[in-house]
């Protein structure tokens, strides 16, 4: 389909952008890489009478480090941060997942921000800053604010982004050395949305896992941090009973709703065999 009319926008600065979005209130979407929005405007799902596009705004890109934290800037690519040695070295569950995001030519354009900041249940990127315990650097007409992820998302397409905010960065606590990880996808083909996912970080000291963070992906309607389930291997040796429990716990909040995927019941159990695949392979890589 094609989508309804609009007046296109291409800011020089964050300012001028903010600018616009206050000008035109609720007529105005912002546009990054364009894979999230683009698809539901030709849907007609979206209709912006003005469309302010971000990609001339160079002080939005870049991922550098601080000395307790990594900062991946909201136009970030998930092509750059596939490519980038920095996650690699400290935080190599964003290049797991962002390999997992639809195709190449997605990865090209598709942001960060963009994937994180819409509100999508199916998109990728959000459980895995749940569990990394990130922070969303937002900026509007107020100034600038820190959001948690795990306080960011209240539903479907719903964030706490008030009107005229973008969201400018991302901060992630730098994950402690030898720390485990997995980011696990169960998917129909290459490119689409998770069955249902999971997202697992932890640490092991004498062999005893010392944290845990899980949260999953596409099995609600916003991502879900399992918190009592991380609290089910702490103290474990990340054994099959711990692993078992943390599955189950990560279960019994998992509410997907019957699609294509398959039915609810089936996507929950789904979800229970990503958080066990996820804990075997981060208890794995720990150390």
């Amino acid at each position: 389909m094609i989508p309804a009319s609009f007046e296109y926008h291409r800011p020089r600065s964050l300012d001028e952008a903010i600018g616009l979005l206050a000008q035109h209130g609720e007529d105005a979407r912002v546009v990054a890489g364009g894979h999230s929005l683009i698809p539901m405007m030709k849907l007609r799902l979206a209709k912006p009478e003005h469309l302010v596009d971000l990609q001339d705004l160079d002080e939005l890109r870049g991922i550098r480090s601080e000395p307790d934290a990594v900062i991946i800037a909201a136009l970030a690519t998930q092509h750059e941060l596939i490519g980038a040695e920095l996650l690699a070295a400290k935080c190599p569950i964003i290049r797991e997942t962002a390999l997992q995001i639809a195709d190449p030519q997605v990865r090209y354009c598709g942001t960060l921000g963009g994937n994180v900041a819409n509100g999508d249940p199916g998109n990728d990127m959000p459980a895995v800053m749940v569990a990394l315990g990130a922070t969303y650097r937002v900026k509007g007409r107020g100034g600038e604010r820190d959001i948690p992820a795990r306080d960011f998302y209240e539903g479907a397409y719903s964030t706490a982004l008030r009107e005229g905010d973008i969201l400018v960065a991302v901060r992630i606590p730098m994950p402690a050395d030898g720390h485990g990880y997995a980011y696990e996808k169960q998917k129909r083909k290459v490119g689409d949305y998770a069955t249902a996912a999971a997202a697992v970080v932890l640490t092991m000291s004498g062999g005893v896992c010392s944290s845990a963070a899980i949260a999953l992906t596409n099995v609600a309607d916003t991502p879900l941090f399992a918190k009592e389930a991380g609290e089910a291997v702490v103290g474990t040796a990340v054994d099959e009973a711990a692993i078992s429990e943390a599955a189950r716990r990560a279960q019994h909040i998992a509410s997907p709703s019957a699609d294509g995927r398959g039915p609810a019941d089936f996507r929950t159990h789904v979800a229970g065999i990503m958080v066990r695949r996820a804990l075997a392979r981060a208890k794995e890589r720990a150390g």
